[in-house]
């Protein structure tokens, strides 16, 4: 089967859970800025595109080279293999990206990029020069990305991000997207046999996102990729792995997921957009106040994605709420606390220095990871035989 050079990538900050997650299913690769490098079939494709949580698309390499003259750019596009990839009809819009090269321009470089493919498929399909292609078959997104003068030329397999999972129905007014919530849950310790609380919850995300882990739930698996509407994709390939993907899910298990919120209308979307991915069951929501949050469980993780500046509300409420948040969350020693928020002055608020901090972007927003390790749970004695 034909091996391809490919790339899953990724927000800013969390490629490393990217390249961890694909050695977790078997994917040898390497991590660079914003995204992790690998190799694999059209079975690796499909398997990264359904089950990666924390990327954002899966693309194939076509090729990778240097280039300082738009004629060498021209040239070397033009000697790839695009007849392996696109078909005759093939609708083929290409991206592009320039940083700190030569060719600066990203409009004439996209132009040179698409010019010569058109050559090498007019050449090999033998088309007059004077008659474009016709552009009506299926859809192949291609980026052509240049940085400090290395060119690399992409084909997107995934189609819209990854983060769209398909079951948020409404969301609310600044939603924390879906991978970007599945990184926070996997950048804790919690694990599924554990309380998990989301004090803000807005439209569900992070209890759903920590849900489809707690169950082994394969995030793409309600949802289709650009590359299953490719001629040349084996249509038993996405068959065969959904397949696997449903047979590895523990839809059993049972969780303790709560997510609360003060807002009642956003419960209500956060309970739709649950069912609508079959977890209802699963999470608790409820509409309560950060403040009247009380438990006798113990080795809970919280993870919160409170309001902050440049997302919503006023500053004075929120620093009101951090405030509130050290005062419920502090006495709970043997729960961990995980806070993301571009405020820089949160801990101050909080009442508490935090034990790590990590940043992360969520979209073009600087944030920090601020994290509260609570005591670890008493290990279980080993049965003496």
């Amino acid at each position: 089967m034909k091996e391809y050079q490919l790339i899953a990538t990724a927000a800013s900050g969390i490629e490393a859970l990217v390249g961890k997650e694909l050695r977790n299913l078997g994917i040898d690769c390497q991590v660079e800025n914003g995204r992790a490098r690998f190799k694999g079939t059209q079975e690796t494709i499909a398997t990264a595109n359904l089950w990666l949580r924390t990327a954002d698309r899966v693309k194939i390499i076509v090729g990778e080279f240097d280039a300082v003259t738009f004629e060498e750019l021209f040239e070397k596009v033009k000697a790839l293999p695009w007849e392996d990839f696109l078909p005759f009809d093939a609708e083929f819009p290409v991206a592009g990206r320039s940083i700190k090269s030569t060719l600066y321009s990203v409009p004439d470089c996209q132009a040179i990029t698409k010019k010569a493919i058109v050559e090498r498929l007019r050449e090999v399909y033998h088309r007059p020069a004077r008659v474009p292609l016709p552009e009506t078959g299926a859809f192949f997104q291609l980026e052509v990305a240049l940085l400090k003068d290395h060119v690399q030329v992409t084909l997107d397999t995934t189609g819209p991000s990854l983060f769209k999972r398909g079951y948020r129905l409404e969301k609310g007014g600044a939603p924390l997207k879906e991978n970007m919530a599945a990184a926070l849950v996997m950048l804790t310790n919690w694990r599924k046999d554990r309380p998990f609380y989301d004090p803000v919850c807005g439209s569900g995300t992070l209890c759903i996102e920590a849900a489809l882990i707690g169950h082994n739930i394969a995030p793409g698996f309600n949802r289709e990729f650009a590359c299953e509407a490719w001629d040349w994709f084996e249509p038993a390939v996405f068959k065969q792995v959904r397949a696997a993907a449903d047979q590895a899910a523990d839809y059993d298990l049972t969780l303790d997921i709560t997510g609360s919120d003060i807002n009642g209308q956003m419960i209500e979307i956060a309970k739709a957009n649950a069912a609508e991915i079959g977890l209802g069951d699963s999470i608790t929501f409820k509409q309560q106040a950060v403040k009247d949050f009380k438990t006798e469980k113990e080795y809970g993780v919280i993870v919160a994605n409170p309001p902050y500046g440049e997302r919503l509300g006023d500053e004075e409420a929120v620093q009101r709420l951090y405030h509130e948040m050290g005062e419920v969350f502090r006495p709970l020693k043997t729960w961990s606390k995980y806070i993301l928020t571009s405020d820089l002055a949160f801990e101050e608020f909080y009442g508490a220095k935090a034990t790590k901090k990590r940043k992360l972007y969520n979209g073009a927003i600087r944030t920090d990871f601020f994290q509260y390790w609570g005591t670890r749970p008493p290990r279980k004695e080993q049965p003496h035989d």
